[in-house]
């Protein structure tokens, strides 16, 4: 399923993409996927960035370094996105507000405003989908969904066809591009490092969107 050297990092890097690839291969991808979508504590995990240096490393030859396959990664990425969707969706509706209650992250209470705010203005389908799209909003909206009643069959709808545009679109975009650089292990540095400023980019407006908002509002 992937290739690496037999000199594997003792410590791994959470937020590095290369680092989660090169010891855990595609079962790190289910497993950050299942996180950052369906357990509020996964919220920090790089969700985008892997996926897309997820793909570009489907394209590096079979000698290299880290090397996956094509199909695998489209699977663990699927069933991570979807399963810690639903997941969360669970344990939103099970656990309810007091389950939002016992996390005191800034940033996780201003994603879940933001999550009640995309429900009330976009609706329960577009609200799901597009919030795939968006970091720490994914994380916070599935048990949001939860708390807030959506029925199961409509977010289960709406999650599986905005989880399955989300990481195999994204995956399958680092794919295309990888393909079409020759000799991508000599630029996957610098590519990796592009990938990780622009994912946080969301995260940079989220932020500035929440500190204006009391300014606004006083």
């Amino acid at each position: 399923m992937y290739a690496m050297t037999h000199g594997s990092q003792l410590a791994v890097n959470l937020l590095d993409p290369t680092s989660l690839l090169s010891s855990f291969g595609t079962f790190g991808i289910f497993v950050v996927l299942f996180a950052e979508t369906g357990l509020l504590v996964g919220c920090f995990l790089p969700g985008d960035s892997l996926l897309f240096t997820a793909g570009l490393f489907t394209t590096t030859s079979a000698t290299a370094v880290i090397h996956l396959s094509l199909a695998w990664v489209l699977v663990a990425a699927g069933c991570g996105a979807l399963l810690g969707a639903q997941t969360g969706y669970v344990i939103g509706r099970r656990g309810g507000p007091a389950l939002l209650a016992k996390y005191k992250n800034p940033k996780l209470h201003q994603a879940v405003e933001r999550s009640a705010e995309m429900l009330e203005r976009y609706g329960y389908g577009k609200a799901v989908v597009l919030a795939r799209f968006i970091p720490l909003v994914r994380t916070v909206l599935n048990p949001m969904a939860g708390v807030l009643g959506v029925p199961v069959r409509t977010f289960t709808g709406w999650q599986v066809l905005g989880g399955l545009l989300w990481s195999l679109g994204v995956t399958v975009a680092g794919h295309v591009l990888g393909s079409t650089i020759p000799n991508i292990d000599h630029y996957l540095l610098p590519i990796v490092a592009l990938v990780v400023v622009v994912s946080l980019i969301p995260v940079a407006l989220e932020i500035r969107r929440a500190r204006r908002a009391p300014a606004n509002g006083s």
